[in-house]
């Protein structure tokens, strides 16, 4: 991990449905304690419109939010690279560390479908910040109990 504040990078191979969801559960649940990425191998055009609308039911707005491509660069600055079914098209940068969470695909789906997907990376996102949180915990100095001799 870096000296700065940790950085995830979320990929998906569209960004267009879970990796944008998992990037906006991240920033609106660690605010600024962690720098958020998210990218895609073959980005679509746009967000998915029923991961916009079921964000919004949680009171998160990806309406702004844009796909990206993925960048050697955006994996490079992270600490933390989350893969979501992109298989192969996604590329292994060493020193990172990696997690892949196996999430269904909502491509092409209602809002119905979306919101399990939507509650699963949830989940998901809040213990990675644990994680995130007890990895960058700063250090405590030893405790030190003295004796006493009241009788």
């Amino acid at each position: 991990m870096s000296d700065t504040k940790p950085s995830v990078l979320f990929v998906c191979i569209h960004n267009a449905s879970r990796s944008q969801m998992a990037a906006g559960f991240l920033t609106h649940l660690a605010g600024d304690r962690v720098t958020v990425r998210s990218a895609g191998s073959a980005p679509a055009d746009t967000v998915n419109p029923a991961v916009l609308e079921a964000m919004n039911e949680v009171g998160i707005d990806l309406s702004a939010e844009t796909p990206k491509i993925l960048t050697d660069e955006a994996a490079l600055a992270s600490d933390y690279i989350i893969t979501m079914g992109c298989g192969d098209t996604c590329p292994v940068y060493p020193g990172k560390k990696y997690l892949d969470w196996v999430l269904t695909d909502p491509a092409g789906q209602g809002v119905e479908a979306v919101r399990p997907i939507r509650d699963e990376i949830e989940g998901l996102i809040k213990g990675l910040i644990n994680e995130i949180d007890t990895k960058n915990a700063p250090l405590l100095p030893p405790l030190t109990i003295e004796a006493t001799t009241d009788l």
